[in-house]
C-alpha cells in the first residue's frame, strides 16, 4: 500500500483507539435517589401487587438489587447517617435542629434566621468529611434538589460545608410537610414560587374526612408542585453538565405525606379496591416511578446511560397516611383486635392493620421501629458499563456505606473516619475486600443489631427487654430465640453495648 494513503490510517486508527481509552477512563456521573418513606413493599419487583413500578424495577433488572440493606428509621438521623457515613447510636449523637425556623421568613430575615441555627451547632471539624463533599473534591460539579441535608432546619452554610455547588428546595422540613411551597431555597437565596400562597406549603390534615377531603382539593394557593419543579431543574441540570461528570443527590419528598398530588393517577381511578385517598397515594408512588423513567431518559437521550451510576434508594420503612375510619388507623391499630399495636407485645403487620398496600412487604412494623419494617429498606445500584444485569446481593449494607463507596468510585484518597465499609467490589464482581460483622441503628425503642450471618439483637428499652431473632428463618420476627441460645444473645449484647459506646441508651432515639 501507497505510505502516503497508508499514514493517514494509522494516525486515524491511532486517534480513534485514544479517544475510545479517553472514553472509557472518565468518571462516571452518579445519581442518588433517596425516596422518603418508602417502604421496600411499595416496590412491584418486591411484591406489590397494586401499584405498577416499572421504571425502578428497570433499574433492578439492569443492574444489582440488595436485599439486605439498612437504613435508620426516622428522617433526620437516616439523612446525617448518609451524608456522614456514622451510624446513629454514638454518645456523640448527630445535632438536630428544631423543624419551623423558615415558617415566617422573608429575605430580609433570612441572615438573622441562620445565624441563630449555626449558633446552636457546634462548629464541624475540618477534617469531618461528607457525602457532596466526597465528589466535589474529585472534580465532580456537585447538586441537591428537594429535601435538602437533615434537618429539621439547615442553612446555606452548613449546605456549602457538605460539598454543594448547587442546591434548590427546602432547608426546613416542616414545610416539606406542603407540596405547594410558596417559597424555596436556591444557593441561599429565596426565590418564591408563582401562584403558591399558603404559608404552610398547602399541607393537608389527617385522617382521611370528608373536611381534610376538602382541604385537600381546594387548589387555591396551589398552583406549583414541588416535584415537578424539582425535576424540571434536574433535567435541566442534567442537560447542563452533561459533558462533565457530575454528582446529582435528590432526597424527593415522594411518598412522604400527608398525602397531596396534583391528580389521580389513570391506573387507579377506576381500582374500586382503593379509597379515595388510597388512590391518592398510590399516584403519589406512580409519580416518583414515573420520574424515574424521565431521569433515565435523559441519559439516555445525551449518551450518558452506560456510564452512569444510578443508587436507588429510601431514609426508612414504611409510613402510613392514607388512614380513614374503618379501614387503617392512627394510632396504629388491630382492625381485628381493637387493641394498638405498641411492637413489643403487639407487633404492627399489615394484614392485621388493614394496610391494603402492605407496604412493608409483610415485615413486622413501620417506621420509627427497631423492627424490619422500619429500617429494611431498597437499595438498588445501575451502572451498564460496570454491573451485570439483573444480580441480586445478599450482602450486607448499611446507608452509612454510600459515602466510602462512593468515596472509592470516585478515587478520594485523604483519610477519614466513617463507619461504613464501601462495597465497590460487590458491585463489579470482585472478592470481597471487606464486609460488616453486623450494623447498628437507633430506635425511639431502643437500638438494634443485625448480623452478617443474619441474627438480629432487638432492644425495647422502656421494659428493659433483649430480643434475638434469625432473620433467615423468620424476617417477620415472630420466634423470639432469647432463652433458646442465651449465649448469642449475651455475644450481640455484648457487641451492641459497645456499638453504642458503652450506653444502650445512646441507641435510644429521643
Amino acid at each position: 500500500m501507497n505510505k502516503k494513503i497508508l499514514l493517514p490510517i494509522i494516525i486515524f486508527l491511532l486517534c480513534a483507539s485514544c479517544y475510545k481509552s479517553i472514553a472509557q477512563s472518565k468518571k462516571p456521573n452518579i445519581i442518588l435517589i433517596y425516596a422518603d418513606d418508602l417502604g421496600i413493599g411499595l416496590l412491584s419487583h418486591e411484591g406489590q401487587r397494586i401499584i405498577k413500578t416499572p421504571n425502578i424495577d428497570k433499574l433492578a433488572q439492569e443492574g444489582i438489587r440488595f436485599e439486605r440493606a439498612y437504613s435508620n428509621m426516622l428522617c433526620a438521623p437516616a439523612r446525617a447517617s448518609l451524608i456522614t457515613g456514622f451510624h446513629d447510636s454514638h454518645q456523640k449523637r448527630f445535632q438536630i435542629t428544631n423543624g419551623g425556623a423558615y415558617i415566617n421568613a422573608e429575605p430580609s430575615s433570612l441572615n438573622e434566621i441562620e445565624e441563630t441555627i449555626n449558633k446552636k451547632l457546634s462548629p464541624i471539624p475540618n477534617r469531618q468529611v461528607f457525602l457532596g463533599e466526597v465528589a466535589q473534591n474529585r472534580g465532580y460539579k456537585t447538586a441537591q434538589f428537594g429535601k435538602l441535608e437533615w434537618g429539621f432546619s439547615a442553612t446555606d452554610k452548613q449546605m456549602k460545608r457538605h460539598g454543594w455547588d448547587y442546591y434548590l428546595g427546602y432547608l426546613d422540613h416542616l414545610r416539606a410537610h406542603g407540596f405547594y411551597p410558596p417559597f424555596l431555597f436556591e444557593n441561599g437565596k429565596m426565590i418564591n414560587i408563582k401562584g403558591n400562597t399558603l404559608n404552610n406549603s398547602g399541607k393537608s390534615g389527617e385522617p382521611e374526612t370528608p373536611k381534610t377531603f376538602k382541604e385537600r382539593w381546594n387548589m387555591k394557593g396551589k398552583e406549583m408542585y414541588s416535584q415537578n419543579i424539582f425535576m424540571d431543574s434536574i433535567i435541566k441540570f442534567i442537560d447542563t453538565n452533561k459533558d462533565n461528570p457530575f454528582f446529582l443527590y435528590f432526597p424527593t419528598q415522594l411518598p412522604h405525606g400527608p398525602v397531596s398530588i396534583p391528580k389521580v393517577h389513570p391506573d387507579f381511578i377506576n381500582n374500586n379496591r382503593l379509597t379515595q385517598i388510597e388512590k391518592e397515594y398510590a399516584s403519589m408512588v406512580k409519580l416518583l416511578d414515573d420520574n424515574v423513567g424521565q431521569i433515565l431518559s435523559k441519559l439516555k437521550e445525551h449518551n450518558l446511560n452506560e456510564n452512569t451510576i444510578v443508587i436507588f434508594t429510601a431514609d426508612n420503612g414504611h409510613e402510613i397516611y392514607y388512614s380513614k375510619s374503618g379501614r387503617t388507623l392512627k394510632p396504629y391499630t388491630n382492625m381485628q383486635t381493637g387493641e394498638r399495636f405498641d411492637d413489643y407485645e403487639r407487633k404492627y403487620y399489615s394484614n392485621l392493620a388493614g394496610d391494603v398496600f402492605n407496604g412493608n412487604g409483610g415485615r413486622a412494623g413501620l417506621k420509627r421501629s427497631n423492627l424490619e419494617g422500619g429500617i429494611n429498606v431498597p437499595l438498588i445500584v445501575r451502572w451498564p458499563k460496570a454491573i451485570q444485569k439483573g444480580r441480586v446481593s445478599k450482602r450486607l449494607i448499611a446507608n452509612y456505606d454510600i459515602l466510602a463507596t462512593i468515596a472509592e468510585i470516585t478515587g478520594y484518597s485523604k483519610k477519614y473516619k466513617t463507619d461504613g465499609l464501601s462495597f465497590y467490589d460487590e458491585l463489579i464482581q470482585k472478592s470481597n475486600k471487606h464486609e460488616h460483622d453486623f450494623v447498628v441503628y437507633s430506635s425511639y425503642l431502643g437500638p438494634t443489631l443485625i448480623t452478617k450471618n443474619g441474627w438480629k439483637i432487638r432492644t425495647y428499652l422502656k421494659n428493659n427487654a433483649f430480643e434475638l431473632y434469625f432473620l433467615p428463618d423468620d424476617f417477620r420476627e415472630e420466634k423470639n430465640l432469647s432463652k433458646d441460645f442465651p449465649e448469642k444473645l449475651d455475644e450481640l449484647k455484648s457487641k451492641l453495648l459497645i456499638a453504642c459506646d458503652g450506653d444502650f441508651y445512646n441507641g435510644l432515639y429521643k
